[in-house]
């Protein structure tokens, strides 16, 4: 039964195939009546004045020759195309198999019947290619003009094309050719003079960027399409800077990419980002450096499951490490970069471990038992509001976390150690950029004890004595020969990242707003996630050790403008639709952030964009000292554990009577 039933589909005749044979019979036709008015015409319209020589050859000649042309169109695939979507390709199929038909005509009748006018032939070989290609063609056509007309324009969106380019053009056609119809482009912006004043597929070109803002008005637009793929960074960003002006939702290409590979359609469209409207150009690492370096190491990140942390899992799994390390104190976070990357990267060697970089125990543990070449420390208490009301914590996580971190590193044979700091280390006002001012400290310490010779002058930190004690044995030999280098990158803001303003500001727009903002005058730098993970792949190709790395973020963005700008991307009007409330500087909050205290100077490094700054010396002895009672009081939850720190960090603008 089933051997019938394959019979059955095999002997089943398609719809194309039937129409594959009605344009058969059709070009069989045309062929003759092709040759017949040309000889008619030949002789003035008059059919008894015809040779009767010239009508034998025609009569005898014409239906071999047109089956011929039906074997050569089927060879030249005339009857398998979807004539719907006909284009330049139908098109030099059809004239190819017209012209070697034709000239076949002409050489096996000369030869096989005898000579016929030369009038005969031109004319029977042009009114051949017209008839067949006419049909064809005038399928899609039809098609296309009852598409038109039966456009809902009234209901469809207002789009302004800006760019009259390739890109331009076949956003255009995919619109035009769209068999649900959401949107219609009434305009279109190119910066090219000799474009304007001129119609590409019916719609005007209006002008120039100058142009944009009156011709939204004009044209009642609604929706912007930016499609200019080779558009440099800073003409994508004024042009986008104005439209932004305006109250239409903008789009534009993901990329140079797509247009590569033709895979240009208005669905691909994505949404206009703030991103796009920084004012800088994006970081581009030097991913060969980074691959040497990555490659066939052991590599730990900590608070892997985070926005950075998970980020740099994902790049480091693309370098080709011998074993990646997530560790994290949140399960979900970490299970959920650990499927990401095994679906993947099928082949890696995945661990994800669960705990906390406050647990030496547990620290010992790993560096024991997986013994990592490279250590990224992302682990860490970042939300500032949060930890003035919890400082302690601060400590615990941050300062005395990276130190059991760093030790555990250091005498268990690590190469490279890359702690991720924060531009509010600079000068903090807050007990979170304090914390991390600590920690770069910390680091600095160690190195400075490394290169004297001195690591067993690195006190081991307890909360609990135990099976941890790197000097087992009491010999010191742990202490000899250790060569980890330790070194920090400090960023700016994260956009994106977990407690960015970008994402509070997009559900605050979601629920209607109002998106608060604490004062109209903060300013803060701003980088993307890949952009802050490239920094630290860069530090650790770069490192020698104690330096701290900074990015050059450009200028500063205010944080007003950045909430209005990601209102007017969501379509609304700032203040109008959606109100934007200010509600005071939080506690520990300041205006703007520095990236760079001014006694540590910059050198610079072989990406122009990132600098060295040079480390504030300070009594590492003393540090370490007071470190120990930091951590005592920490674990006990002191109460003045904001003087303690202010007295290690000169640079902490903290005074009692403010708290």
């Amino acid at each position: 039964m089933d051997n019938i039933t394959k019979d059955v589909k095999k002997r089943k005749i398609e719809y194309w195939q039937v129409i594959a044979v009605i344009m058969a019979v059709y070009d069989m036709i045309v062929i003759h009546f092709a040759y017949f008015f040309a000889l008619w015409a030949r002789h003035d319209f008059i059919y008894s004045t015809i040779r009767d020589d010239f009508l034998y050859r025609y009569l005898h000649f014409i239906t071999p020759y047109s089956l011929v042309c039906i074997g050569v169109f089927a060879a030249f695939k005339l009857y398998r195309s979807v004539w719907r979507f006909a284009s330049y390709t139908e098109l030099i199929r059809t004239i190819e198999a017209c012209a070697v038909t034709s000239l076949g005509h002409i050489v096996l009748i000369s030869l096989l019947m005898g000579r016929m006018p030369v009038s005969y032939h031109i004319l029977g070989a042009i009114l051949q290619f017209v008839l067949v290609l006419g049909i064809r063609f005038s399928y899609r056509l039809i098609i296309l003009v009852r598409t038109r007309q039966a456009r809902p324009d009234e209901n469809a969106s207002r789009v302004m094309l800006i760019g009259a380019g390739s890109a331009g053009r076949m956003i255009l056609r995919d619109i035009i050719n769209a068999e649900k119809v959401t949107d219609r482009v009434v305009c279109i912006i190119d910066d090219n003079p000799n474009k304007w004043g001129r119609f590409m597929d019916g719609i005007p070109i209006v002008g120039g960027r100058d142009d944009i803002l009156l011709s939204v008005e004009k044209y009642k637009v609604d929706k912007i399409f930016f499609a200019i793929p080779s558009a440099s960074i800073d003409e994508k960003r004024e042009i986008l800077n104005i439209c932004s002006e305006t109250d239409c939702e903008l789009k534009q290409l993901p990329g140079m990419y797509q247009f590569v590979l033709g895979q240009i359609t208005a669905s691909a469209m994505k949404k206009v980002s703030v991103e796009d409207l920084l004012g800088r150009d994006p970081i581009k690492a030097d991913l060969k450096e980074v691959f040497e370096f990555i490659n066939g190491k052991t590599v730990l990140v900590t608070g892997g499951g985070g926005s950075i942390g998970s980020e740099l899992c994902k790049q480091i799994a693309a370098h080709d490490p011998k074993q990646l390390i997530i560790f994290d104190v949140y399960e979900n976070n970490a299970y959920e970069i650990e499927l990401e990357l095994k679906e993947k990267y099928p082949e890696l060697d995945i661990e994800t471990l669960i705990g906390s970089v406050r647990d030496s125990r547990r620290m010992f543990q790993i560096f024991e038992t997986y013994r990592p070449d490279i250590v990224y420390h992302a682990a860490a208490h970042k939300h500032v509001p949060l930890m003035e009301d919890s400082p302690n914590e601060a400590i615990k996580n941050n300062a005395i976390g990276t130190y059991k971190t760093a030790y555990a590193a250091m005498v268990n044979g690590c190469k490279r150690f890359v702690l991720i700091s924060t531009d509010k280390a600079v000068n903090p006002t807050n007990i979170m950029g304090a914390s991390k001012r600590l920690c770069e400290m910390i680091i600095q310490s160690f190195d400075a004890k490394i290169k004297e010779g001195k690591a067993d002058e690195l006190m081991q930190l307890f909360t609990h004595e135990g099976e941890e004690n790197a000097d087992k044995d009491g010999t010191g030999t742990v202490f000899k020969d250790i060569k980890t280098e330790f070194v920090a990158v400090r960023f700016g803001n994260v956009l994106g990242s977990n407690g960015s303003v970008i994402p509070l500001f997009k559900k605050q727009i979601a629920k209607g707003g109002p998106v608060t903002v604490t004062h109209p005058d903060i300013i803060r730098y701003f980088m993307t996630i890949p952009e802050a993970v490239s920094l630290v792949m860069l530090a650790g190709t770069y490192a020698k050790g104690g330096e701290i790395f900074v990015l050059d973020m450009g200028s500063p963005v205010k944080i007003d403008t950045l909430a209005r700008n990601l209102i007017k991307l969501s379509g609304y009007k700032p203040d109008v639709d959606i109100k934007i409330e200010y509600t005071g500087l939080r506690p520990g909050e300041k205006l703007y952030e520095e990236k760079l205290m001014a006694e540590e100077g910059l050198k610079k490094t072989a990406n122009k964009l990132i600098h060295v700054g040079c480390p504030i010396p300070f009594d590492s002895d003393e540090f370490l000292r007071k470190l120990d009672v930091l951590m005592q009081r920490a674990y006990a939850n002191s109460d003045n554990i904001r003087e303690l720190v202010a007295d290690m960090v000169s640079t902490y603008n903290y005074k009692k009577e403010d708290k």
